[in-house]
């Protein structure tokens, strides 16, 4: 076991430090207050400072981050959260994933400051017409040495699957949620329960950790990973993409044990309609009874305060999911009680919890995509 997992973190590494000459620049780059521009640089260049600014889980709208460097032997096995990865080799072909708004901040980066796909991309990317590009020419070396945040790809993961690798792969979603499906060779350990569940990590405290959930609008990996990160963990990455892209990918896996239960039920109120998962309600239904009557519902948004504040549906009320149980005597029984999220994670783990605790409480989820904006307008995506 400990050869397969010298050779995980010498992968790892490897793929980090792909130019022999980059790590002795990352110890340079992280200690210079200010790195000097150099013949055929890209003019606007940008510190970690900047970058961790503008890199987000959900990510930032009107940025675009973009790792230059090869997929296989670098981005894979670690880049920026957040990150998509279009190789300056392939710029050409892929100018498709750039976004149609050419004001949108663009923000390279590749191997450091002796690697020069960054810039070629960036000067690329200006004769495209893009107004706001910015180098970090730091690059992975500083951002991995400055102990920020690393994630990895779908094809890292599946490699660490078919090689049998040493590594311990977390899905961070409620209980419920992951029993429709896991990525292979994963285990369940709630966010809201990480707490309960640490015997279910690995002793070994340099075992690589990779959290993930439900997908890029999700925050529970995030969360579970600074908690192991606390922990001593030595090797913490996040899959960010998470369960929905490793579905589309390679499709679901049979169910991990039972589900709670799937019927659609009975409708739920007047208004309200059943959905497919238990205790949840459809899209349209809670659309038209929000847009009807929305003093007869509570609306609540589980997700936490900061998610809250960026936007949320005008009307709702914030109890993040962490705070639920404390504040569980807060809730009405005289109407129906709605949770929300963005994945429709949280917001069931929120109605299990609940319907546990306190019956009385007429409370309902919604189980769908819901894209929130800061003026209190939203889109919602019924899940199949």
């Amino acid at each position: 076991m400990n050869v397969k997992r010298l050779g995980l973190l010498a992968v790892f590494a490897a793929g980090l430090v792909a130019f022999p000459v980059l790590y002795p620049a990352l110890v340079q780059a992280a200690d210079a207050p200010v790195i000097q521009a150099r013949e055929g640089w890209y003019k606007a260049l940008v510190d970690i400072d900047f970058v961790r600014s503008n890199v987000d889980i959900p990510p930032r709208k009107g940025v675009l981050v973009i790792d230059s460097r090869p997929a296989a032997r670098q981005f894979d096995p670690g880049h920026i959260p957040g990150a998509i990865n279009i190789p300056d080799s392939q710029f050409d072909k892929q100018v498709e994933r750039l976004p149609t708004d050419k004001s949108t901040l663009l923000i390279f980066y590749c191997g450091g400051v002796d690697c020069m796909l960054s810039h070629n991309s960036a000067f690329k990317a200006e004769k495209l017409g893009y107004s706001n590009i910015k180098v970090y020419a730091a690059g992975m070396p500083e951002w991995v040495g400055k102990g920020a945040p690393v994630s990895v790809s779908a094809a890292y993961i599946k490699k660490l699957i078919d090689d049998k690798a040493a590594y311990t792969l977390i899905d961070a979603r409620p209980k419920r949620v992951a029993d429709k499906g896991m990525i292979p060779t994963s285990i369940n350990i709630s966010d809201s329960e990480f707490d309960k569940h640490v015997d279910k990590l690995p002793a070994d405290k340099a075992t690589p950790l990779i959290f993930y959930c439900g997908g890029l609008e999700c925050l529970l990996s995030d969360k579970s990973a600074e908690k192991a990160k606390k922990l001593g963990y030595t090797s913490v990455l996040t899959y960010p993409e998470g369960y929905p892209e490793w579905e589309k990918l390679h499709g679901a896996p049979p169910e991990a044990t039972t589900a709670t239960g799937t019927a659609a039920g009975k409708t739920a109120t007047a208004t309200l309609v059943a959905g497919k998962e238990k205790g949840s309600v459809t899209v349209e239904s809670f659309e038209q009874a929000w847009k009807a009557n929305p003093a007869a519902i509570m609306l609540v948004d589980v997700r936490d305060a900061k998610e809250f504040a960026a936007g949320t549906i005008k009307g709702a009320v914030s109890l993040p999911i962490n705070d639920l149980e404390k504040k569980i005597g807060t809730l009405p029984t005289d109407k129906p009680v709605v949770f929300i999220c963005g994945t429709g994670a949280r917001s069931g783990e929120a109605y299990d919890t609940v319907k546990l605790l306190r019956g009385e409480v007429q409370a309902y989820f919604i189980d769908a995509d819901i894209k929130f904006n800061n003026d209190g307008a939203y889109s919602m995506v019924q899940k199949k």
